[in-house]
């Protein structure tokens, strides 16, 4: 073995490294790139050449893989009904009160922790709007009337 294939060989095994670390599919693909420069250094090609092939196949590896591994990953995410609720009207049941952490609104029949988006005191009985949900709290504003 020449000094280029272990250089390659440890560089393939340093990008496992920060893969398997990683967990985000970071440099997976830069190790295949490094293991096919380290099989061009053992057949004594041309340093540069090495290091272009490596890039070219790292790159075509992350173009080419990359988006259909993502694809698959994100399967893991579960969708939740809960994004529905935004936008939707909702009533106050307990003074919604940012400052004191506290305040409930009536969304649908259930009952939601509440926060108010602009910090504003809503009283009991004042109609919201659901802007968006931040963990299992509403964040809402006020209806504007015209």
């Amino acid at each position: 073995m020449d000094v280029f294939s272990i250089v390659w060989l440890v560089a393939a095994i340093i990008f496992l490294i920060i893969e398997a670390l990683s967990v985000q599919l970071i440099s997976i693909w830069l190790a295949g790139g490094a293991i096919i420069a380290m099989v061009l250094a053992l057949l004594n090609v041309n340093f540069w050449i090495q290091a272009l092939i490596f890039a070219v196949v790292s790159l075509v590896l992350i173009i080419l893989t990359r988006p259909l591994v993502k694809r698959i990953l994100n399967k893991k995410i579960e969708a939740t009904n809960a994004d529905r609720s935004i936008g939707k009207e909702a009533s106050v049941t307990s003074e919604i009160n940012n400052v004191l952490g506290k305040g409930q609104v009536n969304l649908s029949g259930q009952i939601w922790s509440a926060r108010s988006s602009d910090d504003s005191v809503i009283n009991v009985g004042e109609t919201v709007i659901v802007e968006k949900i931040d963990g299992v709290k509403l964040i809402v504003s006020r209806k504007q009337t015209f």
